[in-house]
């Protein structure tokens, strides 16, 4: 082999490195979901990006042609595609898991063994079939080899899981669903019972079934007398699945709304898969429902279903919160069940949302024993939950951060916060929309820049160029002078031109984030 060979085989490796890497991290910011995966490639046209494109041309270069200056660009452009990959510092950095690290090892398995064929037969073509392998697909046919070992592994984990589960028959499980809500609901609900019980919930973001099967395995101990299960879904029968695995008895749904629209199709679908909670808990269980959520409400009246409700607008809701004060320090309320009145909840979380969220924890505290006065003295003591309406301040300068948002009536009541907030100076917000919304993608971003209008902020800054044009008509529509508006391409341009804006006094909202595979 020459000395132009082993240099280009060098290139291509390091070259096959970056793509592999970003093909797996795409691959699992899309929940390791074919059907997302493929979405994503149309619909980015990461399929012919490019990346690709450049590939190819380089190999048929070097297969087909002794023109080293032609082979040398290629070679040098190819190097800085690579370079330049490894250097991006991706908001939702690829996680090494086990299944991370086997598909990466299938990939690259399945790459040296057709290279071997391929130079057997035809040495000239090596390169070429090289370079193909760089592309994103690739990674589509790794995870269907080892779909059988990952089925194995994960049929092993959850018997073992049901098995510590077994061992614990008077463990109290709690499940909480919602399309939004429920991880500030299980945090509240975690402060609450830990008055009088030993408490465990899922961290984090561990809402799918393999994520309760982790927190099983490795959080649940027998000394725990409660498990607070955090439970989310993309498709009909993920719910009823975590709740065949974990049995609850008390079961929150905090709201139904248009998330995951592309998947479930339509929001009733939506309803019946955050009722399979309601359905699991059963009749001798305690479901809690917010009825200030327009389709739970709908949902519970149509299939006539018994629930306890709370709500913070609806009069007829078991639970109510009323005399509902805001500042900018805290906010207090009362709690209405049925004739009686407990007065006096102080909290320093900020929203009608984390209310409402409160509220519902409230209903299962008095279910499980807990005082009113050990509620009332753990809703003082609640933190907030990061990037879910939480506040910070630096500089004289106030962040309302709510990066993790990403429904419209969660960002409306985020515009409210920000719209009554006491200050002197400058409000803003820093949005990309909402995604994975199906067909009322762009009505619902129209409709949330209508909502921006609304509350008249001073700066709008609009981040990529997925809702760029519905948010733009929107806030149009709502008379929002357009020299007010600013267009970026990413959260971080966003912030190199608000920052030297800011003065003391100002606040800023952020209002949802979007992870890399959005653009």
């Amino acid at each position: 082999m020459s000395v132009a060979t082993h240099i280009f085989s060098l290139v291509w490796l390091l070259y096959l490195a970056a793509t592999t890497r970003y093909a797996v991290q795409m691959f699992q910011q899309n929940s390791y979901r074919t059907e997302r995966y493929n979405r994503w490639l149309r619909q980015t046209g990461e399929w012919h990006s490019h990346m690709n494109i450049v590939a190819l041309l380089a190999a048929v270069c070097f297969a087909f042609t002794t023109h080293l200056a032609a082979i040398a660009i290629f070679g040098v452009w190819m190097t800085i595609i690579a370079v330049a990959e490894f250097s991006i510092k991706y908001k939702v950095r690829l996680v090494y898991t086990m299944r991370v690290k086997r598909l990466i090892a299938t990939r690259m398995l399945l790459t040296a063994a057709i290279i071997g064929v391929v130079h057997i037969y035809a040495v000239e073509y090596t390169l070429v079939a090289a370079m193909l392998l760089t592309l994103d697909y690739w990674t589509i046919l790794s995870n269907w080899i080892n779909r059988p070992l990952e089925a194995a592994i994960t049929r092993w984990y959850y018997n073992d899981a049901r098995r510590i589960l077994r061992s614990m028959p008077h463990l109290k499980v709690i499940g909480i669903t919602g399309s939004f809500g429920k991880t500030s609901t299980k945090h509240f609900l975690y402060r609450l019972l830990s008055e009088r019980y030993n408490v465990v919930m899922t961290p984090g973001n561990f809402n799918t079934t393999l994520g309760v099967v982790r927190t099983i395995r490795e959080h649940l101990k027998p000394h725990h007398e409660v498990f607070i299960v955090e439970m989310g879904a993309k498709q009909r029968g993920d719910i009823k699945e975590i709740c065949d695995l974990v049995q609850p008895t008390v079961g929150i749904v905090t709201s139904v709304g248009e998330m995951h629209l592309e998947t479930f199709g339509t929001v009733e679908n939506i309803a019946r898969t955050k009722f399979e909670l309601v359905d699991a808990v059963g009749a001798e269980g305690l479901a809690v429902v917010n009825i200030d959520s327009e389709a739970a409400c709908r949902h519970l009246k149509e299939h006539n279903i018994r629930a306890t409700t709370y709500g913070i607008e609806s009069a007829d809701a078991d639970y109510r919160a009323s005399e509902v004060c805001y500042s900018q320090l805290e906010t207090t309320f009362n709690l209405k069940h049925g004739d009686r009145v407990d007065e006096g909840f102080v909290t320093h979380i900020l929203g009608r949302g984390n209310i409402l969220n409160i509220t519902a924890t409230l209903a299962v505290a008095e279910h499980l024993g807990v005082t009113v006065a050990e509620c009332r003295r753990a809703v003082k003591q609640i933190e907030q939950v990061e990037h879910r309406l939480s506040m910070r301040c630096g500089g004289g300068v106030t962040i309302l951060d709510d990066a993790y948002n990403s429904n419209p009536t969660g960002a409306r009541m985020a515009l409210e916060v920000l719209a009554g907030f006491a200050t002197s100076g400058c409000r803003y917000v820093v949005t990309p929309g909402f995604v994975e919304m199906g067909a009322k993608q762009y009505d619902n971003n129209r409709a949330f820049g209508g909502d921006i209008a609304h509350a008249n902020p001073d700066g709008v800054y609009v981040v990529n160029e997925v809702n760029r044009e519905a948010i733009a008509e929107g806030l149009k529509d709502g008379g929002y002078a357009e020299e007010r508006i600013s267009h970026v391409a990413s959260f971080k341009e966003a912030m190199a031109e608000l920052q030297p804006r800011l003065k003391a006094g100002d606040v800023v909202l952020y209002e949802n984030d979007l992870p890399d595979s959005f653009k």
